[in-house]
């Protein structure tokens, strides 16, 4: 099943740079527990860390086999921490690597000049771009945003009907309170990319995930904090 667009409803294990949703996690642990063997992650199979400590140990771990994931995440910790051109650096080398994720923060990077480098409107579009065409879904409600602002709006529409098919709730609303109000997008066109947008949603869910709303998931050590 594809993960929720929802972070909070999955977890990444700093042993293996793996993102695991509530409902694996859950089943993980129900298994653990009934057959009373250690706590570990249920991908690699490696035991849980106990501290943040040692979770950082095993991500850097992964940073030095250039994991794009953990390199990433570290990115996140830095800017966290106020290391903006730290983060950028870590950002850059996963974006070298396909990551999407990696390439929408170059893309912030560059709009706001943070990180050491200048404002640049030309790089920024690029790994905006590049993060679209690697499915981020925010990316591309994003870029559909800046051709709206450019009055470039068939080209909007476009980036925000694929959005919102990858179910990102604000294309929605975006296609319901502008496009098609505007008369820039067809009831039809606008009922198809409801119907994409519910069938992304869909996909996401199982009863095992939907009994995993309820517990708290606080102790996976997730790979940044």
């Amino acid at each position: 099943l594809p993960l929720s667009l929802v972070e909070s409803k999955s977890s990444l294990y700093s042993c293996c740079s793996k993102v695991i949703c509530n409902g694996c996690v859950l089943a993980n642990d129900e298994l653990q527990e009934k057959e009373e063997i250690r706590d570990s992650c249920p991908f690699c199979r490696e035991e849980l860390s106990s501290t943040q400590k040692e979770a950082d140990r095993k991500t850097m771990k992964r940073i030095e086999v250039n994991d794009p994931v953990a390199l990433r995440q570290w990115g996140y910790r830095r800017y966290s921490e106020g290391d903006h051109r730290s983060a950028f650096e870590y950002w850059t080398r996963a974006a070298k690597l396909g990551e999407v994720d990696a390439h929408y923060e170059l893309s912030h990077s560059y709009k706001e000049g943070t990180g050491g480098v200048e404002k640049d409107k030309k790089k920024e579009l690029h790994h905006l771009e590049q993060a679209a065409i690697g499915g981020h879904p925010k990316a591309r409600y994003v870029l559909g945003c800046v051709e709206g602002e450019n009055c470039r709006y068939d080209r909007s529409t476009k980036h925000l009907i694929i959005a919102a098919n990858l179910g990102y709730d604000d294309a929605v609303k975006l296609l319901k309170s502008t496009s098609y109000a505007m008369g820039l997008v067809s009831k039809e066109d606008l009922a198809s990319a409801l119907r994409g947008h519910q069938a992304a949603v869909d996909a996401t869910k199982s009863p095992q995930r939907e009994a995993a709303e309820a517990v708290d998931f606080g102790r996976v050590p997730n790979a940044v904090e």
